[in-house]
């Protein structure tokens, strides 16, 4: 059984027992998430796609941590004009972990 999530802008492809990374939320490590915007839902035999969501489908997890990605590096450079900078970027994210999908 699997399900498509929508959050944070992002479409999610998950099972039971899956462990994701999604766009940070704002809640505590260990609190539980529940997710609304289920777009299609699989259990094998049955595949439903939504217009544009299931109706009356959640989709439970509970949030593992909140932390922050790998640094990414940016250098703005201007040639002949003696400029540089030199910026640097860490993604916010939740780690959560699929416990259930609800018809």
């Amino acid at each position: 059984m699997f399900a498509v999530i929508k959050t944070g802008g992002k479409q999610y492809k998950v099972q039971e027992g899956d462990i994701i990374f999604i766009e940070k939320l704002d809640v505590e490590a260990g609190a539980e998430v529940t997710f609304d915007n289920v777009l299609a839902l699989s259990d094998g035999d049955n595949f439903v796609a939504g217009t544009p969501t299931v109706a009356g489908c959640t989709v439970t997890a509970t949030v593992v941590k909140n932390g922050k990605g790998k640094k990414i590096h940016i250098l703005k450079y201007k040639p002949k004009k003696d400029s540089k900078k030199k910026i640097g970027h860490r993604q916010p994210y939740t780690k959560v972990q699929i416990q259930k999908i609800a018809k």
